[in-house]
């Protein structure tokens, strides 16, 4: 099989099935399957996936128990995918499926393991966009990207890449840091985007900063360095301090720097406890995704 299609789902029962009937109707040239993973969406989509795996051969469905988040949703159909190459689209419908072909040859033009996408004009609300672009300033530093690399949801996947990513098993994944982990061989391509029709942003401010937690906690360890050399610098401030109190430059210095050194103090153990809390979920087994109805169990 060549090509595996797979949308993370949630609150897109109003545009799900027009994707898919897309879907069907761009790629019919080709062998692929669409795999649905309907991560805990409170509408409808349950049922609206469940019909389109009913009528169309080539979908497999997958819904979860609860809400785990669009990154361990798309991971969960990583996990079950068997073309040559994964897609990963969005359910909202803004990325138009004609569009794939150009993922797809521009990995088999460019041997690429990895194809992003990228926007002349992004569609997304002032929200989304800032949010991307300040996602996209901390993945620069933090896991190494290209800066004039575009992070987009939609992109291509080889499946040499997809075997390294599913080795992951804990509980936080982030896909774009699992690919930089395995691989740099990675393309990007212009693409056409869509104004959004059905539906709103899914796109908060409390998933933004999730994201962020996710992203520096659980992939770099510059907090940590961070506090390292914040340590270092202030035990040579320290020695300054003592020697300009020595020879009476400075006096009553005492308060403001034993406000100074507790807050260090405090914030350092916040970052460590962030790191500690993180290991402890994965070490006790929080769950990566959690099935309850499979299509392939079922058929």
């Amino acid at each position: 099989m060549l090509l595996s299609v797979v949308i993370p789902v949630y609150k897109g029962e109003k545009s799900i099935a027009k994707l898919v009937e897309k879907l069907q109707d761009e790629l019919k040239k080709y062998d692929f399957e669409i795999i649905l993973v309907n991560d805990g969406s409170p509408d409808n989509s349950e049922r609206v996936c469940i019909t389109l795996n009913e009528n169309y051969k080539n979908i497999h469905f997958i819904s979860l128990r609860k809400n785990f988040g669009e990154f361990n949703a798309v991971i969960c159909g990583l996990n079950h995918v068997s073309g040559k190459y994964a897609i990963i689209i969005d359910d909202d419908f803004q990325n138009p499926p004609s569009e794939i072909i150009k993922l797809l040859n521009t990995a088999n033009n460019g041997n690429y393991d990895v194809v992003y996408s990228y926007y002349a004009e992004k569609k997304h609300n002032f929200f989304r966009n800032l949010g991307s672009w300040v996602v996209n300033r901390i993945t620069t530093w933090l896991i190494h990207k290209p800066s004039d690399l575009y992070l987009s949801s939609f992109k291509l996947i080889s499946k040499e890449v997809i075997l390294e990513i599913i080795k992951y098993k804990g509980p936080y994944p982030y896909i774009d840091a699992l690919i930089f982990r395995t691989t740099n061989n990675v393309g990007r391509v212009q693409v056409e985007h869509n104004e959004r029709t059905e539906g709103e942003s899914n796109y908060t401010l409390k998933k933004l900063v999730r994201l962020f937690i996710i992203i520096v906690f659980g992939y770099s360890t510059l907090p940590i360095r961070f506090i390292q050399g914040t340590g270092i610098f202030l035990i040579f401030l320290s020695i300054l301090l003592v020697f300009l109190y020595l020879i009476n430059v400075i006096s009553d210095w005492q308060i403001p720097m034993f406000i100074f050194f507790g807050g260090v103090q405090l914030s350092s153990i916040g970052i460590i406890g962030e790191y500690v809390g993180k290991l402890f979920l994965t070490q006790n087994g929080t769950p990566q995704y959690v099935e309850k109805y499979n299509s392939t169990h079922v058929k």
